[in-house]
């Protein structure tokens, strides 16, 4: 016998899943709605963000810099 699962049966959603945390909840009044100057400003932002090249980051330095 070997100790693989039988009939396709995935063990891991055997077990219920635990309740969620009360800080995923909000307490008090709901968030007012965007209004429609503030959504088209997010797209814009959105757009922009999506479009511009992130600046890399060295951690290590370049042979040039290191030898210098």
């Amino acid at each position: 016998m070997s100790s693989t699962p039988q009939h396709g049966t995935d063990h891991t959603l055997a077990y219920p899943e635990p309740p969620a945390s009360p800080l995923w909840h909000r307490r008090g009044t709901k968030a007012r709605p965007l209004t429609p100057e503030e959504q088209r400003r997010n797209r814009e932002l959105l757009v922009l963000a999506q479009h511009t090249p992130r600046p890399c980051s060295r951690t290590t330095k370049t042979r040039a810099e290191a030898r210098s």
